[in-house]
Protein backbone atom coordinates (compact mmCIF):
# COMPACT_ATOMS: atom_id res chain seq x y z
CA UNK A 1 0.00 0.00 0.00
CA UNK A 2 2.93 2.39 0.54
CA UNK A 3 4.26 2.07 -3.01
CA UNK A 4 2.75 3.51 -6.20
CA UNK A 5 0.14 1.12 -7.61
CA UNK A 6 0.33 1.11 -11.40
CA UNK A 7 -1.77 -2.02 -11.90
CA UNK A 8 -5.12 -0.34 -11.22
CA UNK A 9 -6.52 1.71 -14.09
CA UNK A 10 -5.98 5.43 -13.54
CA UNK A 11 -8.95 7.73 -12.97
CA UNK A 12 -10.00 10.61 -15.24
CA UNK A 13 -7.20 12.87 -13.95
CA UNK A 14 -4.52 10.45 -15.15
CA UNK A 15 -1.28 9.88 -13.27
CA UNK A 16 1.02 12.39 -11.63
CA UNK A 17 4.07 13.19 -13.76
CA UNK A 18 5.62 16.29 -12.22
CA UNK A 19 5.45 18.46 -9.09
CA UNK A 20 6.79 22.02 -8.82
CA UNK A 21 6.74 24.73 -6.15
CA UNK A 22 6.57 28.53 -6.30
CA UNK A 23 7.12 31.34 -3.80
CA UNK A 24 5.58 34.81 -3.75
CA UNK A 25 7.06 37.68 -1.71
CA UNK A 26 4.90 40.28 0.02
CA UNK A 27 5.54 43.07 2.52
CA UNK A 28 4.26 40.81 5.30
CA UNK A 29 5.50 37.28 4.55
CA UNK A 30 6.38 34.90 1.74
CA UNK A 31 3.65 32.61 0.41
CA UNK A 32 4.37 29.12 -0.91
CA UNK A 33 2.48 26.98 -3.43
CA UNK A 34 2.70 23.57 -5.04
CA UNK A 35 1.51 22.66 -8.54
CA UNK A 36 0.97 19.02 -9.52
CA UNK A 37 0.80 17.93 -13.17
CA UNK A 38 -0.69 14.76 -14.69
CA UNK A 39 -0.32 12.94 -18.00
CA UNK A 40 -3.86 14.03 -18.91
CA UNK A 41 -2.68 17.63 -19.19
CA UNK A 42 -4.26 18.73 -15.90
CA UNK A 43 -2.61 20.66 -13.08
CA UNK A 44 -3.76 21.08 -9.50
CA UNK A 45 -2.48 23.53 -6.90
CA UNK A 46 -2.23 23.82 -3.13
CA UNK A 47 -0.85 26.26 -0.57
CA UNK A 48 2.31 25.35 1.35
CA UNK A 49 2.92 28.61 3.22
CA UNK A 50 4.93 28.36 6.44
CA UNK A 51 5.24 31.51 8.60
CA UNK A 52 9.04 31.47 8.38
CA UNK A 53 10.29 28.41 6.49
CA UNK A 54 8.66 28.62 3.07
CA UNK A 55 11.77 27.74 1.09
CA UNK A 56 12.43 24.72 3.29
CA UNK A 57 8.84 23.51 2.90
CA UNK A 58 9.05 23.92 -0.86
CA UNK A 59 12.16 21.75 -0.94
CA UNK A 60 10.52 19.16 1.29
CA UNK A 61 7.36 19.11 -0.84
CA UNK A 62 9.31 18.44 -4.02
CA UNK A 63 11.32 15.71 -2.31
CA UNK A 64 8.17 14.04 -0.94
CA UNK A 65 6.58 14.12 -4.37
CA UNK A 66 9.61 12.47 -5.93
CA UNK A 67 9.56 9.70 -3.35
CA UNK A 68 5.83 8.99 -3.20
CA UNK A 69 3.62 10.71 -5.79
CA UNK A 70 5.10 10.37 -9.28
CA UNK A 71 2.99 7.83 -11.16
CA UNK A 72 0.16 7.94 -8.62
CA UNK A 73 -3.55 8.52 -9.32
CA UNK A 74 -4.76 11.75 -7.64
CA UNK A 75 -8.12 10.12 -6.92
CA UNK A 76 -6.46 7.74 -4.43
CA UNK A 77 -6.36 10.51 -1.83
CA UNK A 78 -6.61 8.33 1.28
CA UNK A 79 -3.78 6.12 0.11
CA UNK A 80 -1.68 9.10 -0.95
CA UNK A 81 -2.18 10.79 2.41
CA UNK A 82 -1.08 7.67 4.26
CA UNK A 83 1.78 7.02 1.86
CA UNK A 84 3.22 10.49 2.48
CA UNK A 85 2.54 10.53 6.22
CA UNK A 86 3.81 7.03 7.01
CA UNK A 87 6.14 6.42 4.09
CA UNK A 88 8.07 9.63 4.58
CA UNK A 89 8.12 9.23 8.40
CA UNK A 90 6.54 12.65 8.86
CA UNK A 91 4.81 11.75 12.14
CA UNK A 92 3.40 15.28 12.36
CA UNK A 93 5.21 18.57 12.88
CA UNK A 94 4.91 21.89 11.11
CA UNK A 95 6.93 21.48 7.91
CA UNK A 96 5.62 18.02 7.11
CA UNK A 97 2.10 19.09 7.98
CA UNK A 98 2.26 22.06 5.60
CA UNK A 99 3.73 20.01 2.76
CA UNK A 100 1.16 17.23 3.13
CA UNK A 101 -1.68 19.75 3.36
CA UNK A 102 -0.75 21.49 0.13
CA UNK A 103 -0.34 18.24 -1.76
CA UNK A 104 -3.73 17.06 -0.51
CA UNK A 105 -5.34 20.32 -1.69
CA UNK A 106 -3.80 19.78 -5.13
CA UNK A 107 -5.34 16.29 -5.35
CA UNK A 108 -8.83 17.70 -4.79
CA UNK A 109 -8.15 20.45 -7.32
CA UNK A 110 -7.19 17.77 -9.86
CA UNK A 111 -10.21 15.61 -9.06
CA UNK A 112 -12.59 18.53 -9.37
CA UNK A 113 -11.11 19.59 -12.69
CA UNK A 114 -11.22 16.05 -14.04
CA UNK A 115 -14.89 15.69 -13.08
CA UNK A 116 -15.88 19.25 -13.92
CA UNK A 117 -17.18 20.05 -10.42
CA UNK A 118 -16.07 22.41 -7.62
CA UNK A 119 -13.90 20.76 -4.98
CA UNK A 120 -16.53 21.17 -2.27
CA UNK A 121 -18.69 18.64 -4.14
CA UNK A 122 -16.02 16.08 -3.26
CA UNK A 123 -15.64 17.10 0.39
CA UNK A 124 -19.15 16.71 1.77
CA UNK A 125 -21.09 19.03 -0.52
CA UNK A 126 -22.74 22.13 0.95
CA UNK A 127 -24.35 22.37 4.38
CA UNK A 128 -24.92 26.11 3.84
CA UNK A 129 -25.30 28.68 1.08
CA UNK A 130 -22.22 30.71 1.99
CA UNK A 131 -19.38 30.95 4.50
CA UNK A 132 -19.14 33.70 7.08
CA UNK A 133 -15.65 35.15 7.55
CA UNK A 134 -13.95 37.40 10.08
CA UNK A 135 -11.14 39.89 9.58
CA UNK A 136 -7.67 39.61 11.08
CA UNK A 137 -4.58 41.72 10.37
CA UNK A 138 -6.66 44.92 10.22
CA UNK A 139 -4.95 46.54 13.22
CA UNK A 140 -1.56 47.37 11.68
CA UNK A 141 -0.40 50.63 13.21
CA UNK A 142 0.35 52.22 16.54
CA UNK A 143 -0.79 50.21 19.55
CA UNK A 144 -3.08 52.92 20.88
CA UNK A 145 -6.83 52.76 21.62
CA UNK A 146 -7.67 55.56 19.19
CA UNK A 147 -5.75 53.92 16.34
CA UNK A 148 -7.22 50.46 16.87
CA UNK A 149 -10.73 51.87 17.28
CA UNK A 150 -10.51 53.80 14.01
CA UNK A 151 -9.17 50.79 12.11
CA UNK A 152 -11.88 48.58 13.59
CA UNK A 153 -14.54 50.98 12.29
CA UNK A 154 -12.92 51.01 8.85
CA UNK A 155 -12.95 47.21 8.75
CA UNK A 156 -16.59 46.91 9.76
CA UNK A 157 -17.44 49.46 7.09
CA UNK A 158 -16.04 47.01 4.51
CA UNK A 159 -18.77 44.55 5.41
CA UNK A 160 -17.20 42.38 8.08
CA UNK A 161 -19.49 41.32 10.92
CA UNK A 162 -16.68 39.87 13.04
CA UNK A 163 -13.11 40.92 13.95
CA UNK A 164 -10.19 39.34 15.77
CA UNK A 165 -7.06 40.91 17.19
CA UNK A 166 -4.22 40.43 19.68
CA UNK A 167 -4.11 43.42 22.07
CA UNK A 168 -1.20 42.10 24.15
CA UNK A 169 1.86 43.49 22.34
CA UNK A 170 5.03 41.43 22.85
CA UNK A 171 3.76 40.00 26.16
CA UNK A 172 5.03 36.57 27.19
CA UNK A 173 4.18 34.50 30.31
CA UNK A 174 3.13 37.57 32.31
CA UNK A 175 2.05 41.17 31.70
CA UNK A 176 3.27 44.08 33.74
CA UNK A 177 0.40 45.98 35.32
CA UNK A 178 0.69 48.91 32.92
CA UNK A 179 0.74 46.57 29.94
CA UNK A 180 -2.27 44.67 31.22
CA UNK A 181 -4.26 47.89 31.55
CA UNK A 182 -3.14 49.04 28.11
CA UNK A 183 -4.22 45.73 26.57
CA UNK A 184 -7.64 45.84 28.19
CA UNK A 185 -8.05 49.48 27.16
CA UNK A 186 -7.46 48.43 23.56
CA UNK A 187 -10.22 45.82 23.80
CA UNK A 188 -12.57 48.35 25.41
CA UNK A 189 -11.89 50.91 22.68
CA UNK A 190 -12.51 48.42 19.88
CA UNK A 191 -15.71 47.11 21.44
CA UNK A 192 -17.03 50.65 21.88
CA UNK A 193 -16.09 51.55 18.31
CA UNK A 194 -17.83 48.58 16.67
CA UNK A 195 -20.85 48.40 18.94
CA UNK A 196 -22.61 45.36 20.41
CA UNK A 197 -23.68 43.66 17.17
CA UNK A 198 -20.23 42.81 15.79
CA UNK A 199 -18.50 39.63 17.00
CA UNK A 200 -15.14 40.30 18.64
CA UNK A 201 -12.56 37.54 19.12
CA UNK A 202 -9.39 37.98 21.20
CA UNK A 203 -6.12 36.28 20.18
CA UNK A 204 -3.66 35.16 22.85
CA UNK A 205 -1.00 33.64 20.57
CA UNK A 206 -0.28 30.99 23.22
CA UNK A 207 1.53 33.60 25.30
CA UNK A 208 0.57 33.34 28.96
CA UNK A 209 1.16 31.27 32.07
CA UNK A 210 -1.94 30.13 33.93
CA UNK A 211 -2.09 32.99 36.50
CA UNK A 212 -2.03 35.66 33.79
CA UNK A 213 -4.45 33.74 31.56
CA UNK A 214 -6.87 33.41 34.48
CA UNK A 215 -6.58 37.14 35.21
CA UNK A 216 -7.29 37.97 31.58
CA UNK A 217 -10.37 35.74 31.57
CA UNK A 218 -11.78 37.97 34.32
CA UNK A 219 -10.68 41.22 32.71
CA UNK A 220 -12.17 40.35 29.30
CA UNK A 221 -15.59 39.33 30.57
CA UNK A 222 -17.27 42.78 30.28
CA UNK A 223 -16.59 43.00 26.54
CA UNK A 224 -18.82 40.15 25.34
CA UNK A 225 -16.10 38.43 23.30
CA UNK A 226 -16.86 35.48 21.08
CA UNK A 227 -13.78 33.54 22.17
CA UNK A 228 -10.35 33.84 23.78
CA UNK A 229 -7.90 32.11 21.46
CA UNK A 230 -4.84 30.19 22.64
CA UNK A 231 -4.45 31.94 26.01
CA UNK A 232 -1.66 29.52 27.09
CA UNK A 233 1.15 27.57 25.42
CA UNK A 234 0.20 24.07 24.30
CA UNK A 235 2.89 22.70 26.59
CA UNK A 236 0.28 23.51 29.26
CA UNK A 237 -2.61 21.80 27.49
CA UNK A 238 -3.64 19.92 30.64
CA UNK A 239 -4.62 23.27 32.22
CA UNK A 240 -6.84 24.45 29.39
CA UNK A 241 -9.91 22.66 30.76
CA UNK A 242 -9.34 24.36 34.13
CA UNK A 243 -9.23 27.74 32.42
CA UNK A 244 -12.42 26.93 30.49
CA UNK A 245 -14.21 26.42 33.81
CA UNK A 246 -13.27 29.97 34.84
CA UNK A 247 -14.28 31.63 31.56
CA UNK A 248 -17.66 33.14 30.77
CA UNK A 249 -16.93 32.81 27.04
CA UNK A 250 -15.53 30.06 24.78
CA UNK A 251 -11.86 29.13 24.65
CA UNK A 252 -10.51 28.26 21.21
CA UNK A 253 -7.32 26.82 19.74
CA UNK A 254 -5.65 24.07 17.78
CA UNK A 255 -4.02 25.85 14.83
CA UNK A 256 -0.61 24.38 15.74
CA UNK A 257 -1.74 20.75 15.52
CA UNK A 258 -1.07 19.09 12.18
CA UNK A 259 -3.24 15.96 12.16
CA UNK A 260 -5.77 13.99 14.21
CA UNK A 261 -2.97 12.31 16.17
CA UNK A 262 -1.62 15.63 17.43
CA UNK A 263 -5.19 16.60 18.31
CA UNK A 264 -5.66 13.53 20.50
CA UNK A 265 -4.73 15.19 23.81
CA UNK A 266 -6.81 18.28 23.03
CA UNK A 267 -9.86 16.08 22.54
CA UNK A 268 -9.02 13.78 25.47
CA UNK A 269 -8.83 16.72 27.89
CA UNK A 270 -11.70 18.74 26.36
CA UNK A 271 -9.24 21.60 26.23
CA UNK A 272 -11.30 24.00 24.11
CA UNK A 273 -14.82 24.82 22.99
CA UNK A 274 -13.83 25.67 19.41
CA UNK A 275 -11.09 23.99 17.37
CA UNK A 276 -9.12 25.87 14.72
CA UNK A 277 -7.44 23.51 12.27
CA UNK A 278 -5.69 25.13 9.32
CA UNK A 279 -6.38 23.68 5.85
CA UNK A 280 -2.74 24.41 4.92
CA UNK A 281 -1.26 22.89 8.09
CA UNK A 282 -3.55 20.17 9.44
CA UNK A 283 -3.46 17.73 6.54
CA UNK A 284 -5.66 19.36 3.92
CA UNK A 285 -9.21 18.34 3.06
CA UNK A 286 -8.67 14.66 3.82
CA UNK A 287 -7.56 15.19 7.41
CA UNK A 288 -9.48 18.29 8.46
CA UNK A 289 -12.79 16.58 7.70
CA UNK A 290 -11.83 13.83 10.13
CA UNK A 291 -10.69 16.30 12.79
CA UNK A 292 -13.98 18.18 12.43
CA UNK A 293 -15.96 14.96 12.83
CA UNK A 294 -14.08 14.08 16.02
CA UNK A 295 -14.72 17.59 17.32
CA UNK A 296 -18.43 17.06 16.71
CA UNK A 297 -18.39 14.02 18.99
CA UNK A 298 -17.06 16.34 21.73
CA UNK A 299 -19.65 19.06 21.13
CA UNK A 300 -16.98 21.39 19.73
CA UNK A 301 -17.36 23.85 16.84
CA UNK A 302 -14.86 24.38 14.01
CA UNK A 303 -13.48 27.82 13.11
CA UNK A 304 -10.62 27.18 10.68
CA UNK A 305 -7.41 29.12 11.17
CA UNK A 306 -6.21 30.91 8.03
CA UNK A 307 -3.29 33.32 8.26
CA UNK A 308 -2.22 32.45 4.73
CA UNK A 309 -2.98 33.78 1.25
CA UNK A 310 -6.31 34.06 -0.60
CA UNK A 311 -5.72 30.57 -2.00
CA UNK A 312 -6.01 29.09 1.49
CA UNK A 313 -9.10 31.24 2.02
CA UNK A 314 -10.65 29.69 -1.09
CA UNK A 315 -9.59 26.18 -0.04
CA UNK A 316 -11.05 26.77 3.43
CA UNK A 317 -14.38 27.89 1.96
CA UNK A 318 -14.62 24.67 -0.05
CA UNK A 319 -13.95 22.68 3.13
CA UNK A 320 -16.19 24.74 5.43
CA UNK A 321 -19.21 24.30 3.18
CA UNK A 322 -19.29 20.60 4.04
CA UNK A 323 -18.52 20.78 7.79
CA UNK A 324 -21.80 20.60 9.77
CA UNK A 325 -20.27 22.01 12.97
CA UNK A 326 -18.54 24.91 11.21
CA UNK A 327 -18.68 28.33 12.95
CA UNK A 328 -16.72 31.01 11.03
CA UNK A 329 -13.55 31.35 8.90
CA UNK A 330 -10.55 33.61 9.43
CA UNK A 331 -9.16 35.78 6.64
CA UNK A 332 -6.16 38.11 6.31
CA UNK A 333 -7.02 38.96 2.69
CA UNK A 334 -7.64 42.63 3.50
CA UNK A 335 -4.02 43.00 4.63
CA UNK A 336 -2.52 42.04 1.27
CA UNK A 337 -1.29 43.97 -1.75
CA UNK A 338 -3.34 43.84 -4.97
CA UNK A 339 -0.64 41.88 -6.81
CA UNK A 340 -1.27 38.88 -4.54
CA UNK A 341 -4.74 38.55 -6.06
CA UNK A 342 -3.23 38.98 -9.53
CA UNK A 343 -0.90 36.06 -8.81
CA UNK A 344 -3.82 33.87 -7.70
CA UNK A 345 -6.34 34.19 -10.49
CA UNK A 346 -9.85 33.11 -9.49
CA UNK A 347 -9.81 33.34 -5.69
CA UNK A 348 -13.25 33.77 -4.17
CA UNK A 349 -14.49 37.31 -3.46
CA UNK A 350 -16.04 38.40 -0.17
CA UNK A 351 -19.27 40.35 0.01
CA UNK A 352 -20.95 41.50 3.19
CA UNK A 353 -18.63 39.48 5.42
CA UNK A 354 -19.47 36.26 3.55
CA UNK A 355 -18.09 34.18 0.68
CA UNK A 356 -20.53 32.44 -1.63
CA UNK A 357 -20.62 29.03 -3.29
CA UNK A 358 -17.74 28.35 -5.69
CA UNK A 359 -18.75 27.42 -9.24
CA UNK A 360 -15.50 26.71 -11.12
CA UNK A 361 -14.13 23.14 -11.35
CA UNK A 362 -11.64 22.13 -8.68
CA UNK A 363 -10.49 25.03 -6.53
CA UNK A 364 -11.06 27.47 -9.37
CA UNK A 365 -7.69 29.17 -8.92
CA UNK A 366 -4.66 29.29 -11.22
CA UNK A 367 -1.16 30.55 -10.41
CA UNK A 368 0.04 33.35 -12.73
CA UNK A 369 3.76 32.70 -13.13
CA UNK A 370 4.56 36.16 -14.49
CA UNK A 371 3.38 37.83 -11.28
CA UNK A 372 5.44 35.41 -9.20
CA UNK A 373 8.52 36.37 -11.22
CA UNK A 374 7.88 40.05 -10.50
CA UNK A 375 7.62 39.46 -6.73
CA UNK A 376 10.29 37.01 -5.56
CA UNK A 377 10.44 35.88 -1.92
CA UNK A 378 11.95 38.29 0.59
CA UNK A 379 12.76 35.67 3.28
CA UNK A 380 11.66 38.24 5.86
CA UNK A 381 11.41 37.17 9.51
CA UNK A 382 8.33 38.49 11.31
CA UNK A 383 8.94 38.29 15.07
CA UNK A 384 5.64 38.47 16.94
CA UNK A 385 7.41 38.70 20.30
CA UNK A 386 9.14 41.99 19.41
CA UNK A 387 7.81 45.49 20.03
CA UNK A 388 5.70 46.69 17.12
CA UNK A 389 5.04 43.22 15.67
CA UNK A 390 1.44 44.23 14.97
CA UNK A 391 2.70 46.56 12.20
CA UNK A 392 3.85 43.42 10.32
CA UNK A 393 6.85 45.27 8.85
CA UNK A 394 4.61 47.53 6.80
CA UNK A 395 5.71 51.12 6.23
Amino acid sequence: MLTVNRTRPAGPAGRITRVETLMLGTSWRDFGYVRVHTDEGLSGIGEITHPYRVAEVCALTEAIAGRHLIGADPFDVEELWLRVYQGDFLRGGDMGGVALSGLDQAMYDLMGKALGVPAYRLTGGACRDDVRVYANGWYTGEREPETFAAKAKETVAKGFTALKFDPFGPGLHELERAELRRSIDLVAAVREAIGPDIDLFIEGHARFAMPTAARLVRELEPFDIGWFEEPMPWTHIERYAELRQRAAFPISGGEHFHNRYEYKQLFATNAVDIIQPDLSMAGGFTEVRKIAAIADTHGMLVAPHNSNSPLCTTVSVHAALGIPNFKILETFDGLLEPFVFDALKGTLPMEGGRIGLPTAPGLGVELVDEVFEEHPPSHRFWNMFADGWEKRNRT
